[in-house]
């Protein structure tokens, strides 16, 4: 017994084991879709609470503007209706966004999975590195995704969602245009708070270090003043600033990651 126990797994076994760990997680996200999709009213509630002038972040800017004594009340005088233009896009989109929420919410399990499947062939180092990784590759993600929700996407919705090109021609934003510019803010956002992740493994393959960031670190912060102009279609520099800010300590923090790997 104890010699078929440590019998290697051929490639089929491996093959066989991977179908296990995909489909006990396909399993996982059916559930967390069923369950993201039964609560559509506190679901919508969140997702559409950016739109309404009420919000947290106008309510904290009118509150620090009139702290300073100015008046930021025009921030919250703004109304923006959503409207669905289609017979099923309401019901696809209650689909799609149920669907985005349950991968997320699902996330850490999906990668203590996956993690599970390829932990055998690791040495415990490497093992014990993937760990600290993964784990904040996540929390790196789901900070971007906070950013985005709270401070961005609010922004970047009033700017556009009240922008007239003249004002005999009204705008009438849809459900659709909505959720979809909000889960493309909230994606991109996620993936450059992985800029320490990337700069980690740059610096391990010896591709990077800290002197070549800090050789280069005025060109990156043009490079962030772009992405964060593009990301924020806004015209504010206060808005700029929000985004720009976090993403230059992002790169800092890497330069500091590298060095420490070097």
């Amino acid at each position: 017994m104890a010699a078929q126990e440590d019998k290697p797994m051929t490639f089929w076994d491996h093959l066989e084991a991977l179908r296990g760990v995909i489909l006990k997680v396909l399993a996982v996200a059916v559930a967390g879709f069923i369950v993201a999709f039964c609560l559509k009213e506190p679901l919508f509630k969140l997702i559409l609470a950016p739109s309404s002038p009420d919000f947290i972040l106008y309510r904290w800017i009118t509150a620090v503007a009139g702290q300073m004594g100015v008046d930021a009340t025009a921030l919250q005088d703004f109304n923006v209706d959503l409207f669905s233009t289609t017979l099923t896009a309401q019901f696809m989109i209650h689909m799609k966004m149920a669907f985005y929420i349950s991968l997320v919410v699902i996330m850490p399990y999906t990668l203590y999975a996956l993690f599970g499947f390829v932990s055998p062939a690791l040495h415990q180092n490497e093992r014990q590195s993937s760990v600290k990784v993964v784990v904040w590759s996540y929390i790196l993600f789901m900070i971007g995704i906070v950013l985005d929700y709270l401070i961005i996407f609010p922004l970047a919705f009033r700017f556009l969602g009240t922008y007239q090109v003249s004002e005999s021609i009204p705008n009438v934003i849809t459900l659709e245009s909505y959720t979809s510019l909000l889960v493309t803010l909230t994606l991109l956002m996620g993936i450059l708070f992985e800029l320490p992740i990337l700069a980690w493994f740059l610096g391990k393959m010896g591709i990077i270090d800290a002197g070549f960031m800090k050789k280069y670190r005025r060109h990156a912060i043009v490079a962030i003043l772009i992405i964060a102009a593009v990301i924020t279609p806004t015209t504010d520099v206060f808005t700029l600033t929000i985004v720009t800010l976090p993403i230059y300590l992002l790169y800092e923090i890497s330069i500091g990651i590298v060095r420490k790997k070097s």
